[in-house]
């Protein structure tokens, strides 16, 4: 069982920090921790991007599909009066 500090266990630790750091260093210590922990989400963040990039695309659409696609027309598509006169 792992046994978790409550209470006045706390303010013995913080006692002991400040005694072994000195008053002066803790603001110094906490913005390192705190850019030390931005600096860390942001490359994971960057690694979860690059994992998403490395997904498969989506397979290609066959010829056929793609020659009977031709024939229609979108809406709002501008069609070439020169290719349906030919």
């Amino acid at each position: 069982m792992i046994w978790t500090p409550q209470g006045a266990e706390w303010l013995v630790i913080l006692a002991i920090v400040i005694l072994v750091f000195g008053a002066a260093k803790l603001p110094e210590l906490a913005r390192g921790t705190g850019q030390a922990l931005r600096i860390f989400k942001a490359e994971t963040k960057g690694l979860r991007d690059d994992d998403e990039d490395d997904k498969p695309s989506p397979p290609p659409t066959p010829a056929a599909e793609l020659n009977a696609a031709d024939d229609e027309v979108a809406e709002g598509e501008i069609v070439d009066e020169r290719k349906n006169n030919a």
